[in-house]
């Protein structure tokens, strides 16, 4: 015989009922809070998570509801007695009881919270490996780094088909003030078991170019808090504070914090957010850029204006100082004219004594004036006679006088030359106008004869 066939809607009707027979309770259970949300009715969903301690896998999960009227006193209630935010992470003990909707399938709904249970295990461990990180003195060094001025080449650390890795290099790209930027993807998991060795991996690939890059983004996007654990390790986390380049981080909404968020260079909320994180990087730049700008164009600007002026002030001083100049020159060459003349007769007036003087001399040692002081100079063929070896009997010589000159034939020659006993004897002729006289001569005398 065939069994007739249910609908689903029978079918979650007969789970519902058979779910509130079996369950009808109350019930206390340990959880870790994940994806707390509330809306705007006042109401709080959330998940309810269990890992696996050894592998930190998922290994339990269940949708949560508070509703508005439990939730309103509920949670400043466990704030109050813990000192902590009713915020994702923590480990609670809380009392439930199952529901079943037949469009919404299975949920939770919280009754009552104990607070004297403290932080989860998800909370926990991320205190433990930021403690230790710390310890080792590793975690800060990230954020020790400096930014750079144009962070313009970036290292994508994401999932290809991620939805948050297409709004990051929408965003880049149609960016209001048209900066460039150069993206490179780097892929890896990041969901599931196996994101912290394929981050760990791409950031390996990362390290092998470094000059090729000035930061690292990594980015996931939205998901469930509890999708995020596989971030929360010690050997990534480790890896980013120790990275030599700025990592910026949105891997999760505003409310969702992990591991890798706190040793991160900059965390952000979002792919998006990161993505204005650059912008405003190279906004501050520009700005920077345009202020020094400014400063030269204002600085040019005042220095070519006190140069107009000091060549404005010249330019009327120029005038005023070419006939200054002027005068002055006039003035020097007057002086040097007037010190030139007077040199001028000085030096005239001593070089006409000097004149007067050389002509004493010429006219003291002029032949006339011996001539005339009663000497005489004996010429043979026109050439003075200064010694008797040129003189033979016979030669015809001429005695210049002052007034007159005697032609005489030499008869004979004497070399004694006191001229006492030994006389040169000749006959001449003095020739003076038409009138013949015959005398003896004497050498140096001259007597009638």
């Amino acid at each position: 015989m065939k069994q007739e066939a249910l609908t689903l809607l029978d079918l979650n009707a007969l789970v519902r009922r058979s779910l509130e027979q079996c369950l009808p309770d109350e019930y206390w259970i340990q959880a870790e809070l994940s994806d707390v949300r509330s809306n705007a009715t006042g109401h709080c969903y959330l998940e309810f998570v269990q890992k696996d301690p050894r592998s930190n896998n998922l290994i339990a999960k269940a949708r949560g509801t508070i509703w508005n009227n439990v939730y309103r006193l509920l949670k400043p209630y466990f704030e109050e007695a813990t000192g902590q935010l009713f915020t994702s992470g923590i480990k609670v003990l809380v009392k439930v009881t199952v529901q079943f909707h037949e469009l919404y399938g299975y949920s939770l709904t919280v009754q009552d919270i104990d607070p004297t249970y403290t932080l989860g295990d998800m909370a926990l461990r991320r205190r433990e490996i930021l403690q230790q990180l710390e310890a080792e003195g590793v975690l800060t060094l990230n954020k020790e780094l400096e930014m750079p001025v144009l962070p313009q080449r970036i290292a994508v650390i994401s999932s290809a088909t991620a939805a948050g890795y297409g709004d990051f290099c929408h965003q880049l790209q149609h960016n209001s003030r048209g900066f460039f930027f150069y993206t490179e993807l780097f892929p890896a998991l990041m969901q599931g078991a196996q994101i912290e060795s394929s981050v760990l991996d791409a950031l390996d690939r990362v390290n092998r170019r470094l000059n090729d890059f000035d930061v690292v983004v990594i980015i996931r996007g939205g998901g469930a808090t509890s999708d995020l654990s596989g971030f929360d390790t010690y050997l990534l986390a480790a890896a980013c504070a120790q990275f030599p380049l700025p990592i910026i981080t949105g891997i999760g909404h505003e409310r969702d914090d992990t591991v890798l968020d706190s040793v991160a260079h900059t965390r952000v909320k979002t792919p998006t957010a990161a993505a204005e994180l650059l912008i405003n990087c190279m906004e501050e730049a520009a700005g920077r850029l345009e202020y020094l700008s400014a400063r030269i164009q204002e600085g040019v600007s005042s220095f070519l204006e006190r140069e107009y002026r000091r060549i404005s002030s010249c330019q009327a001083r120029i005038p005023s100082l070419v006939v200054r100049r002027l005068s002055d020159a006039r003035l020097r060459l007057l002086t040097v004219h007037k010190d030139l003349m007077q040199s001028s007769v000085t030096m005239r007036s001593r070089h006409r004594h000097k004149l007067e003087l050389l002509q004493q001399r010429i006219a003291d040692a002029s032949p006339d004036k011996l001539l005339a002081r009663g000497y005489s100079i004996t010429l043979k063929n026109g050439v003075p006679v200064t010694d008797l070896s040129g003189i033979v009997p016979g030669d015809e010589i001429v005695t210049r006088l002052h007034k007159g000159e005697l032609t005489s034939i030499v008869n004979r020659k004497s070399s004694n030359r006191k001229f006492r006993k030994s006389h040169l004897m000749y006959a001449c002729r003095l020739e003076t106008g038409n009138n013949d006289l015959s005398v003896a001569c004497r050498y140096g005398e001259l007597r009638k004869r």
